[in-house]
């Protein structure tokens, strides 16, 4: 059932345990990176799905640990790396006014460069024998959110360099894809999103009436590894309930 070790960057709750759990389901090993450097949080962690993880305290935006961070994953578990998502993040929000550089520049370095950062330390493991590249955007990268510019900025600057690096490495048999999820109900945000305003508000703008759970986005990205199709690369998908779209 191995087949092979996939790098997962913030899985230790929310989005990103969803996809820990969900691809080691799949019979993948999964090397769970974190600055705390705890085992993803799920309500469902059966023996034979937490035995496939291993956690390793790393932050992503320095390159050193992060590649340190692949090399001991391969060989902790004795099998190639075969594939990264590079789902850890950060969110603030800010009057456009208000934003200095220093903010800006931290989102973007959180969110952007450390998509580029990974999937450079990972391209060595995948040169040879190729692999997958998953990047966790957002649909707030085609949409203008008030207080929300860095953010959106370093979500569409998620989605430039999945397009870049599908096209560069394409030659290399590395597939490189951006997941753009909409709102999604995750242990950080659960009341609001399930009660409130907030609730009210999404019952209204998302036209299947409810926001998406992490558990959607693991699916996804399972599905993206166990795929056959090696013809599908560079695209945005966004899973969203149609709101992005919708009128």
């Amino acid at each position: 059932m191995n087949q092979g070790c996939i790098i997962v960057t913030g899985a230790s709750r929310g989005i990103g345990a969803a996809i820990a759990h969900q691809l080691a389901r799949a019979g993948f090993h999964i090397a769970c990176l974190s600055r705390s450097g705890d085992l993803p949080q799920v309500q469902e962690d059966a023996e034979d799905v937490r035995k496939r993880w291993l956690a390793v305290r790393c932050d992503v935006t320095n390159a050193e640990q992060v590649t340190a961070a692949i090399s001991q994953a391969s060989l902790h578990f004795g099998e190639p790396v075969v594939g990264l998502v590079n789902n850890a993040g950060l969110h603030t929000d800010s009057r456009s006014i208000d934003l200095t550089p220093q903010d800006f520049n931290a989102l973007m370095n959180m969110n952007a460069l450390s998509v580029l950062t990974a999937s450079q330390a990972v391209y060595p493991h995948l040169v040879d024998q190729g692999g997958l590249i998953v990047n966790i955007g957002s649909f707030f990268d085609k949409l203008g959110i008030k207080r929300n510019l860095a953010y959106c900025a370093s979500k569409a600057a998620v989605g430039a360099i999945t397009r870049c690096l599908a096209v560069e490495w394409a030659s290399k048999g590395i597939r490189v894809m951006n997941v753009a999820p909409g709102y999604i109900v995750t242990d950080l945000n659960r009341d609001a999103m399930e009660s409130g305003p907030l609730r009210a508000y999404l019952e209204k703008r998302i036209p299947t009436g409810v926001p998406g759970q992490a558990s959607d986005i693991g699916h996804i990205v399972s599905g993206l590894f166990t795929s056959p199709s090696h013809f599908l690369t560079g695209e945005t998908l966004y899973v969203d309930g149609g709101q992005g779209i919708y009128g």
